[in-house]
């Protein structure tokens, strides 16, 4: 794959074409990781995975559901074949649209279904699916990514989210023994070019009357957050939801 050494280090993230997963995977390239951008769509993660080479990283797109076990059991397989292992594991594919932001009453059954398969059993399925090749490799991590709507509960949406952050702790008891971190991000309103764009104005002021911190929260926030929790600097931090909010529901 791309010329990259067998043993290199190497990162899988999902929803990796574009948004948090994209800016997590040129991230970890640029420090020299080798990155596996899964996303349900693979030309978009292909894309991603091409701007990063160009940037002289090392990069790989594939297409995968995240709910496909067979699927993600043969990408974190082949992943660990090429480069002897996987040392991070980023959960972030997710259900997260205005589509998904209704009321269960509203959505029913059938749509949040979909919401919780994609965004609670695709964290399960992704784990179990990398776990084989992470046992024992020196600093292997994984995250989750929560979200702040799981601290405020009201939305189906947040339930999914509070949901992962309990995955979280459980996996870190289970997963400690193979010597494997797991921590989550829950990240507040961050104001990504697809949030510029479509977030209503009177929304955006309402949420950022609840931070603590008069400011935007970037992409990079998210990313620097990864970065930490990935490193050997937070080698002692497992089972943890860092809440990257500007304050936002702090006393929740």
């Amino acid at each position: 794959m791309n010329g990259i050494a067998k043993h290199a280090r190497t990162a899988v993230i999902t929803g990796g074409g574009r948004g948090f997963g994209k800016a997590f995977g040129t991230a970890l390239a640029g420090q020299g990781l080798h990155v596996v951008l899964v996303d349900i769509a693979g030309d978009v993660a292909e894309a991603a995975a091409a701007e990063i080479r160009v940037g002289g990283g090392s990069a790989q797109g594939v297409g995968g559901d995240v709910t496909d076990e067979a699927r993600m059991i043969a990408v974190t397989a082949e992943a660990a074949r090429a480069h002897g292992g996987i040392d991070i594991l980023i959960n972030n594919a997710g259900l997260h649209s205005d589509e998904y932001g209704q009321p269960i009453t509203k959505m029913g059954v059938a749509k949040t279904r979909r919401l919780f398969d994609v965004n609670v059993i695709g964290t399960v399925c992704c784990t179990l699916s990398a776990l084989p090749h992470m046992k024992g490799r020196p600093g292997a991590s994984i995250v989750n990514i929560s979200s702040s709507a799981a601290h405020m509960g009201g939305s189906a949406y947040g339930d999914s989210k509070l949901a992962v952050a309990g995955l979280t702790l459980t996996f870190a008891r289970e997963l400690g023994p193979d010597g494997i971190r797991v921590n989550a991000i829950s990240p507040g309103l961050i104001l990504t070019d697809t949030i510029r764009a479509e977030l209503p104005p009177a929304t955006k002021a309402r949420v950022k009357a609840m931070q603590l911190i008069d400011g935007d929260g970037e992409e990079r926030d998210i990313v620097e957050a990864m970065l930490w929790l990935t490193s050997d600097k937070a080698r002692f931090v497992t089972g943890e939801v860092l809440r990257v909010t500007g304050g936002m529901g702090a006393g929740v």
